[in-house]
């Protein structure tokens, strides 16, 4: 299963949404994250068509959207559902933040369907509609106003769904040199730099490890290390040649 075909196993699930704007401000934060499957239980009724006013271009996410009375029954085929709550409480445990969230549940969409589940603007998910859910996740903020929009916050936990599933670039992940492609380098480049005179000759690890550093966070594939050694070979066919000269 490819990334992007991951991502259409995960349902957003809405309970009693109070407000018809934010189903829509919704549909159009799953648009943007590559979600398609809205599930909406016990929605209000929307006169005015305020959701499909709101959704901006992710009409078709609100029109495929399923409806269920009941949480229980919009849940029967997913595999895995993950409540969402701004309220620890006492009994509950192991909350989860959206990132870990994403980092646990896109390994299991290969085989699985997973809901995340958000309850309504002003009491969030009710204790018997959570007492269904496998996992809590809850999003972190500010003390002095803990309170999120219902959009805000399907946007958040989406948007770490995006990343962990990878479809963010359309690429698969690119291969990474092995520790014995990237040491051979640093070996290579220590001796070319301590030639030149860039580092110390009594303590050139000082320098050398935020030079690791630094390239370590570039994620160097196989080609680019032989690149970079091919660039130090050049540098020290120049050196050398310069002392033959003198």
């Amino acid at each position: 299963m490819n990334k992007t075909s991951l991502l259409d196993n995960i349902s957003i699930v809405l309970v009693d949404t109070k407000t018809p704007a934010n189903i829509g401000a919704t549909a159009r934060c799953m648009m943007n994250m590559g979600l398609k499957n809205l599930i909406l239980v016990d929605p209000p009724k929307d006169k005015h068509q305020d959701a499909l006013k709101l959704a901006v271009g992710a009409h078709e996410i609100i029109e495929k959207s399923a409806v269920f009375p009941v949480l229980a029954e919009a849940l029967a085929d997913h595999g895995l559902v993950i409540g969402t709550s701004r309220h620890a409480g006492k009994q509950r445990k192991n909350i989860r933040t959206p990132r870990e969230v994403a980092e646990q549940v896109i390994p299991l969409l290969s085989k699985n369907r997973a809901a995340i589940v958000f309850g309504n603007e002003v009491n969030g998910l009710e204790n018997r509609d959570l007492a269904l859910c496998h996992e809590i996740a809850a999003i972190p903020s500010s003390d002095e106003f803990p309170s999120l929009n219902l959009s805000h916050a399907v946007m958040i936990i989406a948007y770490e769904l995006f990343l962990a599933s990878g479809v963010r670039t359309g690429r698969a992940a690119k291969k990474l040199a092995r520790f014995d492609e990237t040491e051979g380098f640093y070996r290579q480049f220590q001796e070319t730099l301590q030639t030149i005179g860039f580092l110390e000759h009594k303590n050139p690890e000082r320098m050398m490890f935020s030079l690791r550093q630094l390239f370590g966070r570039a994620r160097l594939t196989g080609r680019e290390v032989r690149m970079l050694r091919g660039v130090l070979s050049a540098v020290d066919r120049v050196v050398n040649d310069g002392k033959k000269d003198r």
